[in-house]
């Protein structure tokens, strides 16, 4: 499908607007683990995901990440065109956790039509809130969940995007989901495998409950 297919208001456009995005539009196939951009350095402009997986995420002064929200088929992405909005203060990376297929609408082409069409200005707000929620969401994660409850919900995140219980993933990459030290996750993953919840291999944690993982992050 093309472009108009994924882009939810194109039909809300006028012609002189979607002629202008039509030619200002870039398409850009990156491989997985790809920074398509690095806070304040870039204003890359506005990402619409054809196909894959791109994760959003934030570093701390002393390097650590933590995933804000990922992004999948058909989504879009605001934070990457930041610039054109002065109340955004914090500074985002985006990485491709997948192969992705991906357009680029430039900043501030994407800005003139926004300040244009209210279609168009809806839209990015209520974009804009979603993410918002996304946020606040995962500060309530971090601030009343335990570091058990968190990882089994990310766990069990992990199977229902990947499709299988065997996920290929280290514990390190999911320190820095979660905001954590890869040791804290592998004395918890440890402790999971004990109690019969997952098994531990290189590279891999197999869920072997999930049932079991549900109870525990609902508890």
């Amino acid at each position: 499908m093309s472009f108009e297919n994924y882009f939810p208001v194109w039909n809300e456009l006028n012609a002189a607007q979607k002629e202008l995005i039509s030619d200002s539009l870039s398409a850009r196939q990156v491989k997985r683990g790809t920074i398509i951009h690095n806070g304040s350095l870039d204003c890359t402009g506005l990402l619409l995901v054809k196909s894959g997986q791109l994760r959003t995420y934030i570093l701390s002064d002393e390097g650590r990440e933590i995933t804000l929200y990922r992004l999948f088929d058909m989504d879009m992405c605001l934070l990457s065109a930041s610039c054109i909005m002065r109340s955004i203060q914090f500074e985002v990376t985006i990485e491709a956790e997948k192969d992705t297929e991906l357009w680029i609408i430039p900043a501030e082409i994407y800005k003139s039509i926004m300040q244009e069409s209210a279609p168009v200005a809806n839209y990015t707000n209520e974009l804009m809130a979603t993410r918002f929620s996304d946020v606040m969401w995962l500060m309530e994660q971090i601030m009343w969940k335990s570091l058990d409850k968190r990882v089994a919900s990310f766990l069990l995140e992990e199977t229902s995007i990947e499709g299988t219980n065997e996920l290929k993933i280290t514990h390190e990459t999911i320190a820095n989901h979660l905001g954590s030290h890869r040791e804290v996750i592998t004395r918890m993953l440890r402790y999971f495998q004990e109690e019969g919840l997952v098994k531990l291999s290189r590279s891999k944690v197999t869920v072997l409950d999930i049932k079991r993982l549900e109870t525990l992050q609902k508890s």
